[in-house]
């Protein structure tokens, strides 16, 4: 059954009851902690209305073994909620979010009935051991839990710890991030499907989110070229558009078969 609210959301993770923390989170950990800059600042106090450390899951609550090694330190991992007053400037929030604390983090983006989740790719800085690198930071499409799409509830219903992977931190994060990336397949394929085929036309070794960053890429280029187009007078140049643009669409419909 796909859950309908947040609070029968956050339930159907089945995250542990050892695992709850369930405690606010100030602004100001964020200006304290974090390199904020002026729109970051704006962003934190005109967008955000309230954040909750729902969960912090590590060897001691959860039978999950910690994974540390010269790249990454997932000894623990931990699940927060950011409610939020606007959506406009969510992308900036979960960057500065994701810099501000050193620890793998689960992030569940809440307004009204509406959830969106953002994880991110974080190693451990070679030239200060103290600090972070954040890489790819991902985020589902807003979803609402009353009424999502058929995919959306497929992808809700998949969002169970029960069948994420216990060998340790890292494996476990991937999982969730597996199911992040395979709902923003989705959105262009029409299917969800994880572990979906690993190649593509002379791109073999390509994994599937260079694959969707190939394609969110591709389908920014045809809007450029798109409204190009429409304020093009000479014939032989709209014909050239025309022509990138019918190009562009089957190099999509190829990366669309194998995502």
């Amino acid at each position: 059954m796909t859950p309908g609210t947040l609070e029968a959301f956050i339930d159907h993770l089945s995250i542990p009851k050892s695992c709850e923390l369930n405690k606010p989170v100030f602004k100001k950990l964020f200006l304290d902690n974090g390199v904020l800059d002026i729109a970051d600042k704006t962003a934190l106090k005109d967008d955000v209305d309230k954040i909750r450390w729902l969960y912090t899951l590590k060897p001691a609550t959860i039978n999950i073994a910690g994974y540390v090694d010269g790249e990454r330190d997932f000894s623990e991992v931990a699940v927060l909620q950011v409610e939020l007053t606007s959506t406009k400037r969510l992308k900036r929030i979960a960057t500065f979010m994701q810099r501000s604390i050193p620890y793998p983090l689960i992030l569940l983006f809440t307004q009204s009935n509406q959830v969106c989740l953002s994880v991110a790719d974080k190693r451990i800085n070679q030239a200060d051991k103290e600090k972070w690198v954040v890489g790819d930071i991902l985020y589902t499409d807003w979803i609402d839990l009353a009424a999502p799409t058929a995919v959306q509830a497929v992808f809700l219903e998949d969002c169970n710890i029960n069948s994420f992977s216990f060998a340790n931190f890292l494996s476990f994060y991937k999982s969730l991030t597996d199911r992040v990336i395979a709902i923003n397949c989705a959105s262009h394929s029409g299917r969800y499907e994880q572990g979906a085929a690993d190649n593509i036309e002379n791109k073999p070794s390509e994994g599937r989110l260079e694959r969707l960053r190939e394609l969110e890429k591709l389908n920014l280029q045809r809007t450029e070229i798109a409204n190009k187009l429409k304020k093009e007078k000479q014939m032989g140049r709209q014909v050239e558009l025309n022509t990138k643009i019918k190009q562009i669409n089957d190099v999509i419909e190829k990366i669309r078969e194998t995502i």
